[in-house]
């Protein structure tokens, strides 16, 4: 599975992004699908996930509430919308995507994107 992740930028506090993350190669109804993410100098989080069908959906409770991830099978592409930014969302994030993958941890996702730069300025 190739995943290529976009929609990353420059966004001041409490602005909106929506970052999406398009999937090629295989079938990505296959896949649970997460959002990590990497500020610098830190470890790479988990921010969210949503299993292969859409159905369920889980958030690391710093982005709960602000953040809504979603996908369309049709489409292969998994979103991020974020809303209500602050500074400390800054980081490069990244998707994976994982065979039945619901989790948040790394080690569950067998593919990831080249991540994509958010930064909000305050």
């Amino acid at each position: 599975v190739q995943l290529q992740a976009s929609g990353g930028g420059l966004v001041q506090a409490g602005g909106s992004l929506r970052l999406s993350c398009a999937a090629s190669g295989d079938t990505f109804s296959n896949y649970g699908m997460g959002w990590f993410r990497q500020a610098p100098g830190k470890e790479r989080e988990f921010v969210a996930t949503i299993t292969w069908s859409g159905g369920g959906t889980y958030y690391q409770p710093s982005v709960k509430g602000r953040f809504t991830i979603s996908r369309d099978n049709a489409k292969n592409t998994v979103y991020l919308q974020m809303n209500s930014l602050k500074p400390e969302d800054t980081a490069v994030y990244y998707c994976a995507a994982g065979y039945d993958a619901k989790g948040i941890f790394k080690h569950e996702y067998d593919y990831w994107g080249q991540g994509t730069l958010v930064t909000v300025s305050s």
